[in-house]
């Protein structure tokens, strides 16, 4: 099923504000509020929306540091990738985990604080995981843009 105007109306305005109450937001794309309520529903059932979720400050909670880490394994059999994927995706310190394609084979991003809390990540939890063969770091300076799905 396509989406039409009025569903990508109501998705921008939930991705600029998940808390919009149906209300607000059938105003927001001139719906009463039963038709808006129906149409969000629909796009939860479809799973167009995902879910819900509050944006936290890093610095605040106190992993101000951002890292990306290109990650190369051993083993590029199925089994290999899915069981580094699976660990990986468990580790609390890791926003972002791909599956790439090019010169490595996961793109991760983590959030950890400063060089003391990377080293850790990487000795008591990355350099653990099965199939590493090297991996490569980069430390985020500044964050230029940071939002959670991209515009319908």
């Amino acid at each position: 099923m396509e989406l039409d105007d009025i569903d990508r109306k109501i998705l921008r305005e939930l991705r600029s504000d998940g808390r919009l109450s149906n209300l607000k937001l059938a105003e927001k794309v001139g719906l009463s509020a039963t038709p808006c309520w129906n149409r969000v529903r629909a796009l939860e059932e479809r799973g167009v929306i995902e879910g819900y979720a509050a944006l936290l400050n890093h610095k605040a909670i106190g992993v101000p540091d951002t890292v990306i880490i290109e990650v190369t394994l051993d083993h590029h059999d199925d089994e290999a990738l899915d069981r580094f994927g699976r660990a990986i995706a468990v580790l609390p310190e890791v926003l972002e985990a791909y599956l790439v394609t090019g010169e490595y084979d996961y793109l991760i991003k983590v959030a950890v604080a400063g060089t003391e809390g990377y080293e850790d990540f990487l000795r008591r939890k990355l350099y653990k995981l099965p199939g590493l063969r090297h991996s490569r770091s980069t430390f985020a300076l500044r964050c230029l843009k940071r939002v959670a799905s991209a515009v319908p």
